[in-house]
């Protein structure tokens, strides 16, 4: 089977399946592991893919998502290839799409290992937030959060933060909007956008009783086997004002 992952968590997932020889493409946003985003093709970005490519290494299978990837691409894969479209909104879609992708590419008996492993280790993590209301940004200019009906609200909900954006999806949200709901924590998500200490600085200014910080946006927003890290990153997060990054 030759495989090309375009979602940089599933590429992850692949490998530590075992995956080594079956992936022969990925996104040049899938960088872990290092080794393989160092040395296999990449076939552009996940919503710019370089369908010239993709027909060069010849895939039996393509592992895309309803949200990583646009529509177009999608629908214009499919009319050459098989496509797996994967859908992630909740941490249960993320243990139900993990174990759907090992019988996909013959790997079960990893995938419910690894699967009861992540499992085990986010019941340790289980409400340690207690509550903390908080807002998570994920692009500056316009501002915008993470709402509900998303993969990063179904984390950080488990994880016990009670999401102040009530909206769906990803709002923006306006200085005065922010300011009203007054967030106990401001997450600012190191991506899609990069947020840096200077940004920090502005916040906190905007946002004087709030705990403002950086955070690995991978630990909230990446499913996969990246979801080991983040019961760890949680508790360091909230014992600690920084961004204490694994």
């Amino acid at each position: 089977m030759r495989v090309i992952s375009l979602v940089p968590s599933i590429t992850e997932f692949l490998f530590d399946l075992g995956m080594d020889e079956e992936v022969v493409g990925l996104t040049k946003f899938c960088i872990h592991p290092n080794e393989k985003w160092q040395t296999l093709p990449r076939v552009g970005g996940t919503k710019t893919v370089n369908h010239a490519r993709v027909a060069a290494l010849r895939p039996d299978l393509i592992i895309a998502n309803k949200e990583e990837n646009t529509r177009e691409d999608v629908e214009r894969l499919r009319e050459y290839y098989t496509v797996l479209l994967t859908e992630v909104y909740t941490v249960e879609d993320a243990f139900a799409m993990m174990l759907d992708l090992g019988d996909q590419v013959n790997r079960q008996n990893e995938a419910t290992v690894l699967v009861d492993h992540v499992r085990r280790e986010w019941e340790t993590a289980r409400n340690l937030a207690n509550g903390e209301t908080v807002v998570y940004a994920i692009w500056n200019n316009p501002f915008m959060v993470a709402g509900t009906q998303t993969y990063i609200h179904a984390a950080l909900d488990w994880f016990g933060w009670q999401n102040a954006v009530e909206a769906s999806r990803y709002p923006e949200l306006s200085a005065e909007k922010l300011i009203e709901l007054s967030p106990q924590r401001l997450m600012l998500s190191s991506e899609p956008f990069p947020f840096s200490a200077q940004h920090v600085e502005h916040f906190k200014a905007l946002l004087p009783s709030t705990r403002v910080g950086c955070v690995d946006g991978e630990c909230f927003s990446w499913y996969g086997s990246r979801m080991l890290h983040t019961p760890a990153y949680v508790r360091r997060l909230l014992q600690d004002s920084g961004d204490p990054r694994p």
